[in-house]
């Protein structure tokens, strides 16, 4: 089902011209466009709207699975590369956050 819906992703991208071989994104415009949607992620956090939150991690998604493309690579390999990188990681937490050991 993730598959699915990250292949839809990547046929709407292509759809709207994001990616694809009529792309009109860039990995700048794609790059600006994650900041605004993590600043709307941060505001519905913030607005403790958890419905509204969900919706914004989505776009997060969306955005970062059109930005993989436009760099050259899947999404699906740039998730697999870090949780390879992250499965070696040994650290602590410390206020609520992960600190990797060095």
């Amino acid at each position: 089902m993730l598959q699915d819906n990250i292949n839809n992703i990547r046929a709407w991208g292509e759809d709207k011209q994001l990616i694809g071989p009529n792309a009109k994104a860039t990995k700048h415009t794609q790059y600006n466009k994650l900041v605004e949607e993590v600043n709307e992620l941060h505001h519905e956090i913030n607005s403790d709207d958890q419905d509204a939150a969900a919706l914004e991690l989505g776009d997060c998604v969306v955005v970062l699975v059109q930005l993989a493309e436009l760099l050259g690579v899947s999404f699906e390999e740039c998730v697999a590369r870090t949780f390879h990188k992250i499965s070696q990681r040994t650290g602590r937490m410390v206020d609520g956050v992960f600190v990797k050991d060095k």
